[in-house]
């Protein structure tokens, strides 16, 4: 038997907390949504970027220098 799906319980619960309503076409296009980001996600969050060095001061205005 299949677990399910976590984001079948919490997106619906989010968007009634905001008094949003949703009906099944809007909640599977979420889901769907949902699915194709959430893994990627994941990874940037288990990415290791202990080695990168620190930005000092950053000019947002402009591009980063090439390297």
């Amino acid at each position: 038997m299949d677990a399910p799906n976590a984001s079948d319980d919490f997106i619906p619960a989010g968007l009634a907390a905001y008094g949003i309503e949703a009906d099944e076409i809007e909640l599977a296009v979420i889901g769907a949504a949902h699915q194709t980001f959430w893994p990627p996600i994941l990874e940037l969050l288990q990415l290791d970027t202990s080695q990168v060095p620190v930005e000092r001061n950053p000019d947002l205005s402009q591009a980063p220098p090439s390297r």
